[in-house]
């Protein structure tokens, strides 16, 4: 596995001391993502003031660490995810590559087109580094709603085009309707609890050169508390969600995104790729 990596510092004081942050290639671009990055579901939603100064602090603390890749989407509290993520890296744009996603009610063309502008104004930047189809609706013609995303790139709206929850099969129809463009990314449920992607999808990825970008990576809270992850935390001095971290993103070809709304799971996570494990310890994960 070739990755690259970059060294950030990070101040003195903190939890942490230093990171090595990886990245990785977007599907068949020069794009590069950190293999691990930040979700946002349920962030943007909060109960005072302090909750939001921390959801904030936890999306720039990130970006400090050498995170780039946030995801986000135009569903997630209703849009208060994304205003939320735009005021967080207001004053770093550049820093950062945003993904956000259309929802499945809105992949008619001119709905596209208007759910994408909708999104640059909350989120306050020109662009959208990716674009993706939150979930597939079997009523509207994938070729109707790929016309609308290129479209979308050839007026410089959005720089990347991806897909979330497609099949296989999915993925061939929309990249087939895509006749300028290439399909980056294919977003998908994968964990050590939920490894289903590994039937088709992934190997499909793999062959095609498409980002698989997992979401739920820590499967929703079930860390695991096998034999073998006591054994790697101990050896890697990792605690259990960096083991899953780290074993869900042993493929050069994905990426995962575990959401973090506080300073500490944010750190924890940037952490959890500094090194790597052996072929045979991912092999007895």
């Amino acid at each position: 596995m070739a990755f690259s990596r970059l060294e950030a510092d990070i101040p003195k004081g903190r939890r942490f001391q230093t990171t090595k942050v990886e990245f990785k290639r977007l599907g068949k671009t020069n794009e590069k993502i950190s293999s691990i990055g930040m979700g946002t579901w349920r962030i943007g939603s909060y109960n005072s003031p302090s909750e939001k100064t921390e959801q904030i602090r936890a999306i720039r603390r990130g970006v400090e660490l050498g995170i780039n890749l946030i995801d986000t989407a135009e569903m997630y509290g209703d849009g208060r995810s994304e205003r939320l993520l735009g005021e967080a890296v207001a004053s770093f744009r550049e820093s950062v590559f945003i993904a956000t996603k259309v929802w499945s009610d809105h992949l008619h063309h001119d709905d596209v087109i208007a759910a994408c502008e909708r999104s640059i104004q909350r989120l306050g930047v020109r662009h959208l580094d990716l674009y993706q189809i939150h979930w597939p609706n079997l009523s509207v013609p994938i070729r109707e709603t790929m016309a609308a995303m290129e479209e979308l790139v050839r007026a410089g709206k959005v720089r990347h085009v991806g897909v979330s929850n497609f099949s296989v099969d999915q993925v061939e129809e929309a990249q087939n309707a895509l006749p300028k463009s290439e399909l980056v990314s294919n977003q998908v449920e994968y964990s050590i609890v939920n490894r289903s992607v590994e039937k088709d999808i992934l190997p499909y990825c793999r062959r095609e050169g498409i980002t698989l970008i997992a979401y739920s990576p820590l499967a929703r809270g079930a860390i695991l508390e096998s034999q073998v992850s006591i054994a790697l935390q101990q050896k890697y001095r990792m605690t259990p969600a960096q083991v899953m971290l780290n074993w869900v993103t042993r493929d050069e070809r994905v990426v995962a995104i575990p959401k973090a709304a506080r300073v500490g799971h944010v750190e924890e996570n940037a952490f959890s790729v500094s090194v790597r494990f052996t072929q045979s310890e991912y092999d007895k994960v």
